[in-house]
């Protein structure tokens, strides 16, 4: 993907392209050029009222010469396309010299946004739906990468698809400052000089300081070491962290632009699995003490986050088989669509060599997932809390063991069934569902049994959960695909139980 021109975002009706371009275009220190604004402003009416008195083939003729003029004018611009722009042969045929930006919206979302605004093409649902999958192909079709806009705070834009690392300069989300690279040491031998020299082309990069690779560096000790090079090398506010590797980079950059001067912008740049579906947004940092796996951490929402499913490709299996945890996680907690996905799924290495554009939709769907949920409870109060599924035994079985002898999506695998299991004997989720997910843990490589450390160590390191409230042992549990319990009272007996039932014979 080496296009760069104009950023174009090309969606639905509804999908929120026109707000999503009025946030990041000054930020990034682009022009904003609204199709259908401009259009509104050359027609001398809103388009509503011109659709219906010339038509729709005048409509898209008069579309069709503004954006055409519009991507032809010369220097940098966000230009967000009206729906049906891409309905145009000479529109699509002008997009291949730009970078194609998809913004995705669920067709129930839309109709919801566009019912009663107006619109002719939004009077009748039947049609409104016809007309969306219509259109969705060609979405796809010309687009280059998708972009999720989260709402957290001010909100930050999150760009997925193959090729965004090679984009990350036309990506870049400031108008000002220098870039400061954290990298794991493995991110940086496969990624690192390929970020800096696509960051090169809108930012200065000023350093990258390389941090080693695995779950020990996320202590307060190296995030000691990053923040005083960062500050040896002359970072100031208004220069940005960017991430490079998977969650343990993630984390700890986050944590120390969390805390540098107080607080400087992070990008997310992430490299695995596990970072790419789940821990590079909604804006969790932290380290790890030896009480408790991030017991240290602020939350910091990133600027950005640019993810490439093509770096999933560099990973060695083990790392791609522990990932998958994550993204059956989601499916679970998400229902619907992912969950078919991920239902479906071959083992990663397959679906990355042989159907990216799978791939890509199975993490995307990941994405927009964690950010709805995020949007609606940012400080973990409620909903938050969902997305740490089965996550309660696999930090303690993390911790027992030292974070040495279980990758965290390992871990997650064995917390899921956990979860599961007592999902079936508390809220009276079907066994079949646990009896599916087995299935497709031992499909994906992943362990379906543990040994060591004793129940009673694994329940006291439970205990020092820092999501729990009081007294009282709460766990997020399911009723089915897309029915999550949030806070369920799980007496210890039955605990004990489940920890038992997945233990090595």
């Amino acid at each position: 993907m080496a296009k760069v021109g104009k950023l174009v975002l090309v969606g639905f009706m509804g999908a929120g392209k026109s707000r999503a371009t009025r946030k990041l275009a000054p930020r990034a220190g682009r022009e904003a050029l609204d199709a259908d604004a401009l259009l509104e402003e050359r027609l001398g009416e809103p388009i509503p009222s011109f659709f219906e008195r010339e038509g729709e083939d005048a409509f898209r003729a008069r579309e069709r010469d503004l954006v055409l003029e519009l991507l032809e004018r010369p220097g940098d611009a966000l230009v967000p396309l009206g729906g049906g722009a891409v309905e145009t042969d000479e529109i699509r045929h002008a997009l291949a010299d730009h970078t194609v930006l998809y913004v995705e919206v669920d067709p129930e979302r839309a109709w919801a946004r566009a019912e009663g605004s107006g619109r002719p093409l939004a009077r009748d649902r039947d049609r409104f739906f016809e007309l969306y999958g219509r259109r969705a192909a060609m979405y796809e079709s010309v687009a280059d990468l998708r972009l999720a806009w989260s709402d957290v705070g001010d909100g930050h834009p999150v760009f997925v698809g193959p090729g965004a690392l090679e984009a990350a300069g036309a990506l870049w989300p400031r108008a000002e400052g220098r870039a400061f690279v954290v990298a794991d040491e493995h991110a940086e031998r496969y990624h690192g000089d390929a970020l800096r020299q696509a960051l090169s082309e809108r930012v200065e990069v000023a350093a990258t300081i390389v941090v080693p690779a695995g779950e020990r560096s996320k202590s307060l000790a190296e995030a000691e070491r990053v923040m005083r090079e960062l500050a040896a090398e002359g970072m100031q506010r208004a220069d940005a962290i960017v991430a490079l590797g998977g969650g343990v980079a993630g984390d700890l950059a986050g944590f120390c632009a969390a805390s540098y001067q107080r607080g400087v912008a992070v990008v997310q740049v992430p490299t695995t699995v596990v970072a790419q579906v789940d821990s590079a947004y909604g804006g969790k940092t932290g380290v790890d003490i030896p009480e408790g796996k991030n017991y240290v951490g602020a939350f910091h929402q990133p600027a950005a986050v640019i993810t490439d499913p093509q770096t999933l490709r560099t990973l060695p299996e083990a790392e791609l088989r522990a990932g998958f945890a994550e993204v059956l996680k989601t499916g679970l907690l998400a229902g619907g669509p992912l969950w078919h996905d991920v239902q479906a799924m071959p083992p990663l290495r397959e679906t990355l060599d042989a159907d990216m554009a799978t791939a890509t939709r199975v993490i995307f769907r990941c994405v927009r997932h964690k950010l709805d949920v995020v949007a609606q409870d940012e400080r973990e109060q409620g909903l938050r809390a969902s997305l740490n599924l089965g996550h309660t035994f696999a930090h303690a079985l993390e911790a027992a063991t030292g974070y040495e002898r279980f990758r965290h999506g390992e871990a997650v695998a064995l917390g899921l069934r956990v979860a599961l299991r007592l999902s079936e004997r508390v809220v009276g989720l079907d066994p079949a569902v646990g009896g599916e997910v087995q299935e497709l843990l031992e499909r994906h490589g992943l362990p379906l049994h543990f040994e060591g450390p004793p129940t009673d160590v694994l329940i006291e390191h439970a205990d020092r959960d820092k999501k729990r409230r009081g007294d009282r042992r709460n766990l997020i549990l399911l009723r089915a695909p897309g029915d999550v319990v949030i806070g369920a009272e799980v007496p210890l007996a039955a605990l004990q139980r489940a920890i038992g039932e997945i233990r090595e014979s």
